[in-house]
């Protein structure tokens, strides 16, 4: 469940960064009104999703199908 919420955060921070990239508009700051702090804390959560996928992948050694049902695997393997 926690590799879903921080999935989740982490595309919110990607698409907040496409806004940047293409529009100049940053979401977060939208969001926040303009609070430095409640930015803050936005970029915190989205950093701390980053670096728990990271962590998620490397324990997994990059095998994230483990929930994937065992007879759907092995046709999809075939």
């Amino acid at each position: 469940m926690i590799t879903l919420i921080a999935l989740i955060i982490a595309i919110i921070g990607a698409v907040n960064w496409l806004a940047i990239g293409i529009f100049g508009f940053n979401l977060v700051t939208w969001i926040t009104f303009g609070s430095e702090i409640a930015a803050r804390i936005i970029y915190v959560l989205v950093g701390v999703a980053g670096a728990w996928l990271i962590y998620f992948i490397i324990r997994k050694k990059g095998r994230v199908d483990e929930h994937f049902p065992q007879d759907k695997r092995e046709r999809v393997q075939e």
